[in-house]
């Protein structure tokens, strides 16, 4: 035997079946070293994954992926305004609304790198995650996709899709931190709503005038035969136009192109827009001493203005709402249905969980007006855009879409787990 240990020994013959005998003990160790061997000599070069890898969770903290799912109830609250069901143009306006929020959100950050640098170092730009030029690139990229996707809507839709990209970039660049920087967001959200609308009632009036729809009609005269069995009060006699009514009291859906019909569903979403923009007004105000703390004055603001919304969503309004909502042959149109007992039911319940989901942060907040608990007031407050817009679709009489935007409700409670929403 001892030849053979000589000759083992001399050909190296015990480092092979040592290094054998390692990877059958122990593969996960020998693996991790062979792969770790390369290039001349077998020496380990510096590891290159974290230069390679997208940083995906520093943008997802930057664009607050987490505020996305309160987006999109924005436009379906503003198509419900106008009396219609969404279709394309409602669905440009949610993709132009989100391109608009994420770029504002982008542009915040960097306009506060030096700010977040002091009182929030762990914020992507002055962390070092993201650098500051690729955070405004981005803002600049998302804003003009988002103008893209409002001009594919309409020329009205871009036109509200353009005020509300130069208060997004004015907000950010220099309101912030005036007086008018409440004021301004609650603005960006009224119009966000208000591009819902307009995008809805422009796509609707264009695809009724593709089925043949008479664009551009007069708003005085009659249409023959419509909704009516004898002749009109103070008049004789027959003859056409003797059965007719008023074009104004059976508006046709292509006239919704026109500038008459924008206009219109532009003043039917207008309420919705008011009270929306008041809830963000409120929550602004309390988000600029969210870093600092020590306000309860704006904190009580917030929660007497989120009861007062609370209870002017839930109320009926008295005659009509919108447009009007008759019923129109198959194909001539989209509108809905008055509003019955169980949209009042579920305009009652969203409206519980708006105030629910807002007010008791805001009442904490108060109570101690430290920075935790006033940044958790304004993440309630953010959340309860959910539930509000949800409510704003079921009192235009659309429950379905309100059914639709409080199923948002779970996923953004997940994902604000993990991205914070401020």
């Amino acid at each position: 035997m001892r030849p053979l240990r000589l000759f083992a020994t001399l050909t190296g013959v015990p480092a092979l079946l040592g290094a054998r005998s390692a990877r059958s003990a122990g593969s996960t160790r020998s693996a991790s070293s062979s792969d770790s061997l390369s290039g001349a000599g077998g020496t380990a070069p510096a590891p290159d994954r974290p230069r390679t890898r997208v940083p995906v969770r520093a943008w997802a903290e930057l664009l607050r992926v987490s505020a996305l799912f309160t987006v999109p109830g924005d436009a379906l609250a503003g198509a419900a305004a106008t009396g219609r069901r969404p279709d394309r143009g409602t669905a440009l306006a949610v993709g132009a609304s989100l391109c608009l929020y994420e770029a504002g959100m982008a542009l915040n950050d960097w306009a506060d790198r030096d700010e977040d640098a002091i009182d929030r170092p762990h914020r992507p730009i002055p962390s070092g995650r993201i650098a500051p030029g690729a955070a405004l690139a981005a803002a600049g990229v998302l804003t003009a996709a988002g103008l893209t996707l409002a001009a594919r809507a309409g020329r009205p839709a871009l036109a509200v899709a353009s005020g509300l990209a130069a208060t997004v970039w004015a907000y950010d660049l220099h309101l912030k931190h005036t007086k008018a920087g409440p004021a301004a967001m609650a603005a960006a959200r009224a119009l966000d709503l208000l591009l819902g609308a307009t995008a809805t009632a422009t796509g609707a009036g264009a695809g009724a005038a593709e089925r043949g729809g008479a664009v551009g009609r007069p708003v005085s005269g009659t249409r023959p035969g419509v909704g009516r069995t004898g002749p009109r009060p103070g008049r004789t006699g027959s003859g056409p136009g003797r059965n007719a009514v008023p074009v104004a009291t059976t508006v046709h859906p292509a006239r919704a192109a026109t500038p008459y019909g924008t206009a219109r569903a532009t003043r039917a979403a207008l309420p919705a827009a008011l009270l929306l923009g008041a809830h963000t007004y409120a929550v602004t105000a309390v988000s600029r001493n969210e870093a600092q703390g020590g306000s309860t004055a704006a904190p009580l603001a917030a929660l007497a203005a989120t009861m007062a919304l609370g209870a002017a969503v839930v109320r009926e309004l008295r005659g009509e709402q919108g447009p009007p909502r008759l019923s129109v042959p198959s194909g001539a149109g989209k509108f809905l249905r008055p509003p019955a007992a169980t949209d009042r039911l579920l305009l009652t319940t969203f409206a519980g969980a708006y105030l629910r989901t807002a007010a008791p942060p805001l009442l904490h907040a108060a109570l101690n007006p430290s920075p935790p608990l006033t940044q958790r007031a304004v993440g309630g407050g953010i959340r309860a855009m959910i539930p509000l817009q949800a409510a704003l679709a079921a009192r235009g009489g659309a429950p379905l879409s309100g059914l639709a935007v409080m199923g948002l409700v779970p996923l953004a409670r997940k994902l604000a787990r993990k991205v914070s929403l401020t």
